[in-house]
């Protein structure tokens, strides 16, 4: 019997939609946190590294450890939507208990929580939006689902300040915790698996299978074989330190440094973070789809170059002479948030195009576990140790530079994107080598993978048994 070609539906709009506001919710809720960091450090009298543990260790190793497990049931057959929903309405709990924190204790124990109901929201979503569409239309549509850190980051600096400013802190994670039990419940409602691997080839599904008999280990194995993917992994990690270190002491540095009202710090910086780093998603996810048609490469060149193009902006954002601003609306706006803007564009290129290039390395009954490690060292590395680092050497710089201390210790941190920048480079030609053995219909033209998709053609992704050799890169 011949069943129906796979389609892209309405529906598949409305569920990745959906996915995208969830995810915006789980970065408004991980996040918010960095505008209020200054009133509650004084509230329970902590120090900038104390403050670094409570937004990064504190959340990053149980987000980034439970997320291999859960990853692995998402790839395994549980219903993703019903897992996303169930992790959605835990973590926005957990984003209300924050609010109701008496000491600095109960407030890492409300964070942790936290990274508990997020552990299983990021893999699965990515593995449930791989299944969405076809693989010469992923690229945006993970762009479109990665929005969640641009509108999430834009939403908890300008909103999150202005409550924080006229209610208090407490106030603040109370208002963004409400919304997202409705979301968890909507998304459980209006939304349906579509099963994995639709768009797969026949070979593909076989293969699929294949891995999805194997036990954790020999998976897991599987999955670290391909060289690219390790590449990639340690590239993120790094690229996670400097944007979770940047992303949660910027706002503080702009406190400190231009005496901002927290309301107008948390307005700019969200903007010109948030706004212009959605453009940048949109755009790189749109642009990718164009050029990986006559060159894969460019999955891996584009993010490469985003990151090259983001690091003068952050260091110019940092020591641009805070004296120099215009006006705005009656506004006085540094210059220095120009370099923020151009900053946040370029260096949100390389996240949603990493995750798109890891649904190409794995097949559908890997994905999630895939997504789940690459968090993994997102996570652990960016989220774990990225505000700590930035912490620490603010307390380290700032015995001897005085108020500059945060400013040189976000320097310090960015520079860490030039040795991210050579591990994509290193990840260019295992990645295209893998893709070519994936690729058994065009193994001799490997700059022509990403064609149209049409489920009956022979044009399609076709692993083949040895794709797990050591030879694939």
């Amino acid at each position: 019997m011949h069943l129906p070609s796979p389609q892209v539906t309405p529906r598949s709009h409305l569920t990745l939609a959906l996915l995208a506001l969830v995810y915006v919710f789980s970065f408004i809720d991980r996040n918010v946190i960095a505008i209020v960091l200054e009133p509650i450090k004084q509230e329970f009298q902590a120090t900038d590294t104390m403050m670094g543990l409570l937004t990064g260790l504190a959340f990053a190793v149980l987000y980034g450890i439970l997320g291999i497990p859960l990853g692995r049931m998402a790839d395994q057959g549980t219903d993703r939507r019903k897992m996303i929903s169930i992790c959605c309405g835990l973590w926005s709990l957990a984003t209300m208990a924050c609010g109701m924190a008496t000491s600095f204790w109960q407030m890492l124990a409300a964070r942790m929580a936290v990274a508990v109901g997020e552990a299983g929201g990021m893999a699965p979503s990515v593995s449930l939006v791989s299944d969405l569409y076809p693989k010469a239309r992923r690229s945006l549509a993970m762009s479109i689902f990665m929005l969640g850190p641009q509108l999430g980051l834009l939403i908890a600096m300008v909103a999150g300040g202005y409550i924080a400013q006229n209610y208090g802190w407490r106030a603040t994670f109370l208002f963004f915790g409400i919304p997202g039990v409705l979301l968890a419940a909507t998304l459980w409602i209006f939304t349906r698996d579509p099963g994995r691997g639709i768009f797969d080839s026949d070979e593909e599904k076989r293969q699929a299978k294949v891995v999805s008999g194997q036990k954790m280990g020999p998976q897991i194995a599987a999955i670290f074989k391909v060289r690219s993917f390790v590449l990639l992994c340690f590239a993120c990690g790094l690229t996670g330190v400097v944007g979770y270190g940047y992303g949660i002491w910027a706002p503080t540095f702009l406190l400190r440094t231009y005496e901002m009202p927290l309301a107008q710090a948390g307005f700019l910086f969200g903007i010109a973070s948030g706004l212009f780093a959605a453009c940048g998603a949109i755009f790189s996810g749109w642009f990718c789809d164009k050029l990986i048609v006559k060159n894969t490469g460019w999955q891996i060149g584009l993010p490469l170059i985003g990151i090259l193009l983001s690091l003068p902006m952050g260091i110019a954002f940092l020591l641009w002479p805070q004296t120099s601003s215009f006006q705005l609306g009656g506004m006085s706006i540094p210059y220095a948030m120009l370099f923020a803007a151009g900053f946040a564009f370029f260096n949100s290129w390389w996240p949603s195009l990493t995750f798109t290039a890891i649904s190409h390395l794995l097949t559908s009954s890997q994905r999630a576990m895939g997504a789940a490690f690459l968090n993994l060292f997102m996570t652990l590395l960016g989220a774990g140790f990225g505000p700590l680092l930035s912490g620490t050497l603010s307390d380290y710089y700032t015995q001897s530079l005085g108020p500059d201390g945060l400013r040189y210790a976000l320097v310090t941190v960015l520079s860490l994107l030039l040795v991210a920048a050579a591990l994509y480079l290193l990840a260019l030609g295992p990645y295209k080598r893998r893709l070519i053995h994936l690729d058994a219909d065009k193994v001799s033209s490997p700059h022509t993978l990403s064609q149209p998709e049409n489920p009956s053609s022979p044009n399609r992704v076709c692993p083949e048994p040895t794709a797990y050799s050591k030879s694939n890169g």
